[in-house]
């Protein structure tokens, strides 16, 4: 038996890529130097991968973006304004993913999407008319050499032409079954050059496959991989698949002449079953045992029994889905032995398929001891007190009354906002002045009296910055605050903390999910200091900013042990508490953000309401049932798909909803106004994430979009998230802009 892994964390140990390319980003080292720190990073990966005993090794699972992106630059599926850039290929690369603005042109940066059920996104790439689709980059040869140059054959990884045409956007006019033999002949062009470098197998990541699947796309998949297969170059092919099963297309699957398939056996709910009915002898099985997106231990015993109903000859042990969506190594962790011997992350990952493999071939017998008594042992007790309360929970925690409309015309009142009122989604820039302050504090080196003096100072800063420039709905800023979700662990029972557990969310951005250990409780408010200091420093209101259950579960490495649906209750119990808490100190708005929404959503239709938003939604539900009327609740979304559940996010009930949009080009609207949306809607009417400056005139154009779709009565003006990411100029200049456009907006109707 072999063992490989689907791919590997690439910002480095210390997100060693990150700091590199953000000085890159700044102008203070040359592309040279930043290639130079990827190389060696490169290297670093697989011969840690290779130390560990893994035996087949993948490349072209770097990137210094986004892999998505990567292909697109690969296959030429770039729009010729970028192409025409007076900027070098990694200029031109880099401004499609984060947007450019200079002397030599002015870039969007394209739409930003979440990778299937993850909390990473990927770069959404666009087919238009005139796309020339051909082998145009050169990366995934070079990756491989330079492997080759270490000593090393590598496994070339590349996303799967099928999952590259569905993820896609396509122009007007414009569809994917117009570019099957031009992305067949590019695929095979990248096999013909890859054989000739003398690899032997390459990896076609093809997750699109565990989706509900039409006739129209098993269509285009056959017909893909048909015409692709005819001719496969010399070269063995993996197509791989990961975050669910491929129920739809299993029969056809394991008819073409692919000489592996990888499957998904931690997620896939029907895989054991599929591979069970029969699996061909002359193909090799890539079984995804071990969890690639979450943080536990693995069982070894529950993971050798499904492996001994497997009925494949050829078996290689592999991670679930690519071990990108956990930290690099638990050896940087400060947890006491008994809490971190629980804890795998990516290194320790490679040491459990090796384990696997050798308790299959007969040794291992020490390994598979230890990881027997690690799971005889009793984890963590549960709270007896909050298992009860939420036993007697009933359909009256749910229901907010009055019912919205009611509420709608009350809170019209009581606010007295003009048309189309003005705010930001939180938080504003953590310069390195907030964040130096915050570490002094941290270590002692700053007492508690000066962080809340230099904290008191940024907001009255800040509160009084907005009353100047006119903003309707304030914010303090959130500079107390690391993280939207470690931010509120902190002051959770349950949760633990990593040093270094750092994720890849986009481009270079990194998240450090806390980790739910036990029971979850509110130990003390969390909130309710700051946001009613600085709703006493203006006669404006202020919004309470929280983050919501949802996105607390999603965006933190959830237990195993009881169902994420339980651990969101308590959670949402305890925010629920902190909401109370905000309005009677007189927060009178209060926005629960729910970012992560869609985030654990199954990827399946017929699965959505029983496995996910029968409970997700009331989840929320229960947080702010029993405000008052006359206080309004906000909740916050972004880079994500959420056309499809609208009626679900408008059953969440709040007062006013902010969607990310921008990226999107508005697509949301459409939908609002097909589903008769009625809570109230704060589109957002310019990209955050890209540095750049909205035009003069580009935000006026984006709301009047907005009207042409949604109610003025309907519509908030705000940007598409929260501008912590961001330096002080830009946001200051670009938040004139917005005021000033809603102001003439405003004028016109």
């Amino acid at each position: 038996m072999s063992t490989t892994i689907i791919g590997f964390p690439r910002l480095g140990e210390f997100r060693e890529l990150k700091f590199t390319t953000e000085k890159y980003f700044r102008k203070e080292i040359s592309e040279e130097e930043l290639l130079a720190v990827a190389k060696d990073l490169r290297a670093k990966h697989w011969n840690i991968v290779k130390e560990k005993g893994i035996t087949e090794i993948p490349s072209n699972d770097f990137s210094h973006y986004d892999n998505f992106l990567d292909a697109a630059f690969l296959f030429n599926v770039v729009p010729a304004s970028v192409q025409n850039l007076d900027l070098s290929d990694l200029e031109r690369y880099f401004a499609l993913g984060r947007g450019y603005q200079g002397e030599k042109g002015d870039v969007r940066a394209l739409p930003m999407k979440k990778w299937f059920n993850t909390n990473y996104h990927y770069i959404v790439p666009k087919f238009e008319k005139d796309t020339q689709v051909k082998l145009a980059g050169h990366k995934i040869f070079d990756e491989f050499q330079e492997a080759k140059e270490l000593g090393l054959n590598t496994r070339p990884v590349l996303v799967g032409p099928f999952t590259f045409l569905q993820l896609s956007d396509f122009e007007e006019g414009v569809k994917a079954e117009d570019f099957v033999d031009s992305l067949v002949a590019a695929y095979q062009e990248v096999f013909a050059k890859l054989a000739e470098l003398g690899a032997t197998r390459i990896q076609l990541d093809e997750a699109a496959l565990v989706k509900d699947l039409t006739a129209e796309e098993k269509a285009l998949f056959l017909n893909l991989y048909n015409k692709l297969l005819a001719d496969k170059k010399g070269l063995e092919v993996l197509l791989q698949t990961y975050f669910g099963d491929v129920r739809d297309v299993y029969a056809d699957l394991v008819k073409l002449p692919v000489d592996a398939i990888g499957l998904d056996f931690v997620e896939g709910k029907k895989t054991l079953e599929l591979v069970k009915s029969g699996f061909p002898a002359d193909k090799t099985l890539y079984a995804g045992i071990v969890n690639g997106k979450n943080i536990w231990r693995n069982n070894y015993e529950k993971s050798l029994a499904i492996l001994e109903q497997i009925p494949a000859e050829n078996i290689v042990l592999t991670s679930s889905c690519s071990l990108l969506h956990v930290p690099f190594t638990t050896a940087n962790e400060e947890f006491e032995p008994a809490i971190l011997n629980h804890f795998a992350f990516a290194v320790e990952k490679l040491d459990e398929i090796r384990d696997l493999d050798a308790i299959r071939n007969g040794q291992g017998e020490e390994a598979l001891a230890a990881n027997k008594e690690l799971f005889a042992t009793e984890r963590v007790g549960e709270n007896a007190e909050l298992r009860a309360r939420i036993a007697g929970l009933t359909d009256a925690d749910y229901t907010r009354l009055p019912a919205f409309a009611e509420r709608e015309a009350i809170q019209e009142e009581a606010f007295k906002l003009p048309a189309l009122p003005t705010t930001t989604i939180g938080s504003f820039p953590q310069t390195k002045e907030v964040r130096a302050k915050r570490l002094a504090y941290r270590k002692g080196e700053l007492s508690q009296e000066e962080y809340d003096a230099f904290l008191a100072e940024t907001i009255d800063e800040w509160i009084k910055w907005q009353e100047d420039i006119d903003f309707d709905v304030l914010v303090h800023g959130e500079f107390e605050r690391n993280d939207m979700v470690e931010y509120f662990g902190q002051n959770l029972s349950g949760y633990l903390f990593s040093k270094n557990g750092w994720v890849q969310s986009y481009g270079m951005r990194g998240v450090k999910p806390p980790i739910i250990w036990g029971d979850v409780t509110r130990l003390n408010p969390i909130t309710v200091k700051w946001s009613s200091y600085a709703q006493s420093r203006t006669n404006k209101p202020v919004k309470g900013m929280l983050t919501g259950p949802v996105t607390i579960l999603n965006w933190s490495f959830p237990r195993e042990d009881i169902s994420i649906k339980d651990s969101t209750l308590q959670i949402a119990l305890a925010i629920k508490d902190e909401v109370l808490d905000l309005e009677a100190a007189g927060v009178k708005i209060i926005q629960i953000d729910e970012a992560a929404l869609r985030e654990k959503l199954p990827l399946r239709r017929s699965d959505w309401y029983e496995d996910y938003l029968d409970w997700a939604i009331p989840a929320f539900r229960l947080v702010h049932s029993t405000v008052a009327p006359d206080t309004q609740i906000h909740t916050h979304m972004c880079y994500s798909e959420f056309t499809d559940i609208i009626p679900a996010i408008d059953n969440l009930d709040a007062d006013v909803i902010s969607f990310e949009a921008s990226r999107s080009n508005l697509e949301i609207l459409d939908e609002l106004k097909a589903k008769n949306f009625q809570t109230e809607v704060g589109p957002g009417v310019y990209d955050i994430h890209s540095p750049r400056v909205p035009n003069e005139g580009e935000i006026d154009n984006t709301i009047e979009a907005i009207l042409a779709k949604v109610p003025s009565k309907k519509v908030w003006i705000n940007p598409d998230c929260g501008l912590k990411t961001r330096g002080i100029p830009e946001t200051k200049e670009s938040l004139i802009r917005l005021v000033e456009a809603a102001k003439a907006a405003r004028e016109k109707l």
